[in-house]
């Protein structure tokens, strides 16, 4: 599941994934949209009920600050790919 919340300058982009233990892994990257600034983050959760109340945790607060999401989807799609892709950019520096 990869979640996107963006406001008029800034993103928070939020992953939700198994790895290949069967781990449920939530990412949660954020920065300005169109810059490279930005950071990410990495949690372990215990299970897929916390990470999704980590989920929920992040929509409440983006909200809050004035955040619409933007997109919701899940891992196998086109947009899902080319979110994950800007992942790996925030990763790599």
């Amino acid at each position: 599941m990869i979640i996107r919340w963006e406001s008029e300058h800034d993103y928070v982009l939020v992953h939700v994934h198994q790895d290949m233990f069967g781990d449920w892994i939530f990412v949660r990257a954020w920065g300005q949209i169109g810059t490279a600034y930005g950071g990410i983050q990495h949690a372990l959760a215990e299970d897929y009920a916390q990470a999704m109340t980590w989920v929920s945790d992040v929509d409440h607060i983006q909200r809050l600050r004035g955040f619409s999401r933007v997109l919701e989807t899940s891992d196998d799609t086109p947009e899902a790919r080319d979110a994950v892709r800007q992942l790996s950019l925030l990763d790599a520096r």
